[in-house]
């Protein structure tokens, strides 16, 4: 007969075991975090970067496969008509990046800080605000959504292939959200790579469907839209699950969910620069497009589209560089280590400007392949090759842009980055597209891109070398003020 002592000692053991492993995997992933503030920073953004820019590309691959797919299975004039859509999606994203960047760039501060329960109900609120905002989104657009795409450029011809698509990207518009949304956090809660594993599993399953639902089953421009959504939800149940680990240091909990004023007007407050961004982007594109139809025709539409996605794998990479800056920079603005954030722009400055000379270099050099992949129509191919070589023709500079202007979200300057933002696209591009074409026609619409990108890159070096200098001022000082408190301590 097995006695109540030896019962009790087993029991005991097995407690303690797991009170011992719960122990350790909370103080492994404390170690993650406060490493952002100890580790050489060359490394640190290699091991968040690297991920997020493999991340980052994948993701601009939904649109290129979706395209590609299009293009070849259904033809050249639903390629101008998923163009069309891009603004929209814009708009729709311009929501759930204002979400995301504002709640991982709060958490980020939160952690340096050491304010962990607060961090906690941030990723709860997050939830919150994307599920309430995907939905509200998707009801209103799908109410008026003819006129939206007509005001976004959409002719006779290119109206029933947008429309087609659109209806089912708004009718999961809230997954996407919570998709990419979790996929921010994931980056903050130092997993940037299962960020990246949700990220390639979502393409590769995209691609599947796509070549399933466009060649076998002849769904057409749906059958893409379908195919994104269900890789993103199958991604999305994967998330939930590696939050809902109560061992990790975020994780999804009781009355973390109810939306806290003061939480909700930071995360906005930070997220309203992107959102901003990202609102300009879907003006700008409207603006492009009516006024690509208006002196060039449906066609031209489709040779820009066939541009951005080109231009899109390469901002993206830049986008990774700046989603893996975000927690270093975060985490160490917050501690006042301004030593190690410095290096960490400077680092990614450097980084981001290799990427986007790659991507200068291909358009140069290897335009007809980029265009050929999308569509056999030489008319489309030859205006396609003629719009990457403008569009990508001042990419050299546009990396140190686009750093600069994600820097200053990262460490929580919202009116500079918002600023920055805007000069590029409202203050400089919109006043040369409705200029240029007058003098230049069809020709003045593409070439005011490459000009007002590298006007805005001009203002972020102005910019930036301001605040440098401020910084570097406020460093010194810090430093003195240490000094004089160590020397009374020891006097006393």
């Amino acid at each position: 007969m097995v006695s109540f002592s030896h019962i009790y000692n087993k029991v005991s053991d097995i407690f303690c075991t797991f009170a011992v492993k719960v122990y350790k995997t909370s103080m492994e992933n404390k170690q993650a975090t406060l490493e952002l503030g100890t580790k050489p920073v060359g490394k640190l953004l290699v091991q968040y970067a690297l991920p997020a820019m493999i991340a980052m590309t994948a993701s601009s691959l939904y649109n290129i496969v979706d395209r590609v797919f299009i293009g070849q299975g259904v033809g050249a004039m639903a390629i101008s008509g998923l163009a069309i859509t891009f603004p929209f999606m814009n708009l729709t994203a311009a929501f759930g990046a204002g979400v995301g960047v504002g709640a991982s760039t709060a958490i980020s501060v939160k952690l340096g800080q050491k304010d962990y329960a607060t961090a906690q109900n941030i990723l709860g609120n997050t939830i919150s605000l994307n599920l309430i905002i995907g939905i509200g989104l998707s009801i209103i657009c799908l109410l008026f959504l003819d006129p939206i795409l007509r005001f976004f450029g959409a002719s006779d011809q290119t109206l029933i292939y947008a429309h087609e698509y659109m209806v089912i990207i708004l009718l999961g518009n809230v997954v996407s959200h919570m998709y990419f949304g979790m996929n921010s956090l994931l980056r903050v809660a130092s997993k940037p790579k299962q960020a990246m594993y949700a990220t390639i599993f979502t393409v590769v399953m995209n691609v599947i469907l796509d070549a399933l639902f466009i060649l076998v089953f002849k769904w057409g421009i749906q059958g893409a839209a379908i195919a994104t959504i269900l890789s993103q939800l199958m991604a999305l149940c994967w998330q939930f699950k590696l939050f809902s680990n109560k061992n990790e240091l975020l994780h999804l909990k009781k009355g973390i969910y109810r939306l806290r004023k003061k939480l909700v007007e930071n995360i906005l407050a930070i997220g309203i620069s992107p959102f901003l961004m990202n609102v300009c982007a879907c003006v700008v594109v409207i603006f492009i497009n009516n006024q690509l139809v208006r002196f060039g025709g449906d066609l031209s539409v489709g040779a820009y589209g066939i541009a951005n996605g080109i231009a899109m794998v390469f901002i993206m990479f830049v986008f990774g560089v700046n989603q893996g800056m975000q927690p270093i920079a975060g985490y160490n603005y917050g501690a006042q280590k301004i030593d190690r954030l410095m290096r960490v722009l400077i680092l990614s400055i450097i980084a981001a400007t290799g990427i986007m000379v790659t991507g200068w270099l291909i358009a140069m050099f290897l335009p007809y392949y980029c265009a050929r992949m999308f569509t056999t129509d030489k008319a489309l191919i030859e205006l396609g090759i003629k719009a990457i070589r403008i569009v990508m023709c001042c990419f050299p500079v546009i990396g140190f842009q686009m750093v600069i202007t994600n820097f200053f979200q990262c460490i929580g300057k919202v009116k500079i980055s918002i600023f920055l933002s805007l000069s590029r696209q409202l203050l400089i591009l919109l006043p040369l597209l409705g200029l240029l074409p007058l003098f230049w026609d069809i020709e003045g619409v593409w070439y005011s891109m490459p000009i007002s990108d590298f006007s805005a890159a001009v203002i972020a070096a102005t910019v930036i070398s301001w605040y440098m200098k401020k910084l570097k001022r406020m460093h010194r000082e810090n430093l003195l003020q240490q000094e004089m408190t160590e020397k009374s301590t020891v006097n006393s």
